[in-house]
């Protein structure tokens, strides 16, 4: 079920900056920074040192995940085990096919401020992948992929002013930038050092292996 609560909320509830609204997260308006305690009537009184048990740490750490990558319960499940049928250290693997996924990329390329947005750009079709139009964000980029935006979108004004975005965002090393032709490529799988995240995969396979 696709998850409607507001973006400011959906921080406020895991206690961590999701950056769901792109520029506004940084910015004095961030619902978290004003309001740094849980939702709801107990939210203010909650003890911010009391101790958490084990599944209780597990379950904020999946859910942190599945809302900074806009994900369902069923689709998060669905990568953690195509993760943990793959050979090799399944909290790498899972976090390379949530990176890996179209709107992410296109996020982390600097097309758009924020994930939610990038998806939505997504979907209206904003963008090629090797010349051809694709609108499903969780369609998986390889190596060597180029990610392009369509000619008749560049007028959009949802890409106003983004050579000098692009230029301000810190583009991870699996993808390159050519800022003059406003294309990405996809030069490999991303690596560990590329795998800077704010997620403890760790914690959240040992939710799934109870």
């Amino acid at each position: 079920m696709k998850n409607i609560d507001p973006k400011c909320k959906q921080c406020r509830r895991v206690g961590e900056k999701l950056m769901l609204k792109g520029e506004r997260c940084n910015s004095p308006k961030c619902g978290i920074a004003k309001r740094p305690f849980a939702p709801g009537f107990h939210g203010p009184k909650a003890r911010p040192n009391a101790k958490k048990s084990d599944y209780a740490m597990q379950l904020n750490e999946k859910q942190k995940a599945r809302k900074q990558y806009l994900l369902t319960e069923h689709q998060f499940r669905i990568i953690f085990d195509k993760a943990a049928k793959k050979v090799g250290n399944t909290e790498k693997l899972l976090i390379q096919l949530l990176e890996m996924r179209l709107d992410n990329t296109v996020y982390r390329m600097g097309f758009a401020p924020s994930r939610p947005e990038a998806r939505q750009l997504v979907n209206h079709g904003h963008f090629n992948v090797n010349g051809k139009k694709v609108t499903i964000p969780s369609c998986v980029v390889k190596q060597g992929d180029v990610i392009t935006i369509k000619d008749s979108s560049k007028r959009s004004k949802k890409f106003t002013n983004l050579a000098s975005r692009i230029k301000s965002a810190e583009i991870p090393g699996w993808l390159n930038m050519n800022i003059e032709q406003l294309t990405g490529k996809v030069l490999h799988e991303p690596a560990a050092k590329d795998l800077k995240s704010n997620l403890d995969p760790h914690v959240i396979v040992e939710f799934y292996s109870r």
